[in-house]
């Protein structure tokens, strides 16, 4: 999906002299006047926090790709060899096929020999690109909104399984001096990033959004000029079951500092090799949380830690290693709150900072990224609201940039639940999003333009198939058993038009799809070489929402 962006000038952070660092970051002008101008009072949680925002950015937790061009050339060839040979008896055929293989295999060396200084040459320039151009390899830039009561940035990882948000009160600033609320891109850089670290407390930080334009510049280094973005549609998708995840019910609970710690602690120093690698959070009402590491079976007490819920509950969560991001955070910070979708559902941390606040989300594990297998817009409210009374809506809410849905059901006089259905379309829209931390519905436009909801919401056709399927209760669940690996199977029938399919899933302790079948002709054609069919997926949406609604 293109974005076009209009920048003029430049966005520089500047270390003028021992006393004064100067942050200046130029909008889109394409859009409507956003601007802020103030002088951070915490220069130092500012600095860790927006680098932690970076860490989020270029985090990538998936498996390196492997180049297997070379070998499937080999495999193709060879398989014409084997056929050969498998096809003839007479020894002169043989005979001709072992010369031929000799000459292919001295040919194969020659050339491998050639060419190994290229292989070396590109190797060295891609980790040249690595190490000193960052940038080049990820587009993914951290959007930034200005509000009444706050300025916030959110960004994504680059294996988009990760969220991060770090919003700044106006608390944390001083002199405020003008401001324009609204929502734009910015620049976020290596060379960005390395200017942040020489922010210090004895320098007075002055914090600057200048809609002129969007050059960026740093001291003794050339210019780098933004161009147009060509943003994957998998990274707005993602961007939108964030908003959508961030309004389910959740399990709320504090974790002391100290216990992240420990957290941090654990998981840099053990290195698991098989699964399941998850944490298990023992949550008994009015007593420490306790944390299960596995596959070990260490056990994390968290006596500064109370879990005030007044259901006892076990909630499993993967991916982990995620977390380390927050390490850079836990001598600055005063407390997290942890949100708890459910077992294997995404999760929330909020870092409490003072006049700041860093909100760390994960989706359910690192390969479970939240564009591709979300569907948390499937359970968020939902009510036929008419254009009109949906605009209205959108206004009122507009007039404060914030509200709650209680709030605004009282000034519009209509019932919640159709103020709730209106939000969570806007929500899905990517023209509101949820305030996990204070609660509160805000405007934040994704983009001027409108987005193709017809594209963003399913990541396939057989996804948008299962989603059907689900809103016309043609799903039913016949037996849910837990076997002794701790794996959950799963049985049921789908009816598709008037034909009635079987599928059959097993998820493992890592909740991964480890067996499915299905007697449709996709699953027969395809097993699971191009993923679930549809209504294996429909199953599974079935499943989760089911769980979803028990809580």
């Amino acid at each position: 999906m293109l974005f076009n962006y209009s920048y003029r000038g430049n966005s520089t952070v500047n270390n003028l002299n021992s006393s004064q660092t100067n942050m200046s970051f130029v909008p889109d002008s394409g859009r409507d006047p956003t601007y802020f101008t103030g002088e951070i009072t915490k220069s130092i949680e500012f600095r860790e926090a927006i680098s932690a925002l970076h860490d989020v950015v270029v985090s990538d937790m998936r498996l390196p790709k492997l180049d297997k061009s070379e070998y499937k050339a080999w495999a193709e060839q060879q398989d014409k060899i084997d056929f050969l040979k498998v096809s003839t008896d007479k020894k002169e055929t043989k005979e001709k096929i072992e010369l031929i293989e000799k000459e292919l295999s001295f040919l194969n060396k020659t050339s491998t020999n050639r060419m190994a200084p290229f292989y070396k040459a590109r190797g060295q320039y891609f980790n040249y690109l690595y190490e000193k151009e960052k940038e080049v390899w990820f587009v993914l830039d951290p959007v930034i909104t200005v509000h009444p009561d706050e300025v916030f940035f959110e960004c994504f990882s680059m294996d988009e399984s990760s969220y991060g948000r770090l919003s700044v009160d106006y608390t944390g600033f001083k002199n405020i001096k003008e401001f324009s609320c609204g929502t734009t891109n910015i620049d976020y850089s290596t060379d960005l990033y390395q200017e942040f670290q020489k922010i210090r407390n004895y320098k007075t930080t002055l914090f600057n959004i200048d809609p002129s334009g969007f050059e960026v510049k740093t001291e003794n280094q050339d210019d780098f000029k933004e161009v147009k973005i060509d943003l994957p549609d998998s990274w707005v998708r993602g961007f939108l079951q964030v908003s959508s995840a961030m309004t389910l019910p959740a399990t709320k609970i504090d974790l002391h500092p100290i216990d992240v710690y420990n957290i941090c602690f654990i998981l840099k120093r053990k290195k698991e090799t098989l699964g399941p690698r998850s944490m298990k959070y023992i949550l008994k009402p009015n007593q420490p949380v306790k944390i299960i590491f596995e596959p070990w079976g260490i056990e994390l007490d968290c006596p500064r830690s109370i879990y005030y819920g007044a259901i006892e509950q076990e909630i499993r969560i993967w991916g982990r290693r995620r977390l380390l991001i927050l390490e850079r955070l836990i001598q600055l910070t005063k407390k997290f709150t942890v949100y708890l979708l459910g077992q294997g559902m995404p999760s929330f941390y909020v870092a409490d900072l003072g006049h700041m606040s860093f909100t760390l989300g994960l989706s359910g594990w690192s390969a479970n990224d939240w564009s591709k297998s979300g569907n948390f817009d499937l359970m968020a409210p939902r009510a036929n609201v008419d254009d009109l009374t949906k605009q209205s809506i959108f206004n009122a809410l507009k007039k404060n940039w914030y509200d709650t849905p209680e709030n605004l059901a009282k000034k519009l006089k209509l019932d919640k639940s159709i103020v709730l259905g209106a939000l969570s379309g806007y929500t899905q829209a990517g023209r509101t999003i949820y305030d996990i931390n204070k609660q509160v519905y805000r405007i934040r436009e994704l983009s001027k333009d409108l987005l193709p909801m017809d594209k963003l919401r399913f990541s396939n056709e057989r996804e948008e198939s299962a989603s059907m399927f689900l809103k016309n209760n043609d799903i039913k669940l016949s037996e849910i058993k837990e076997n002794i690996d701790k794996s959950i199977e799963l049985q049921g029938t789908v009816k598709d038009k008037d034909v009635k399919y079987y599928p059959l899933l097993i998820i493992d302790s890592d909740q991964k799809l480890s067996v499915a079948k299905c007697s449709c002709n996709w699953y027969n054609q395809n097993k699971l070489y191009k993923g679930p069919c549809e209504h294996m997926l429909a199953i599974r949406m079935f499943y989760n929402k089911q769980i979803s609604d028990r809580r």
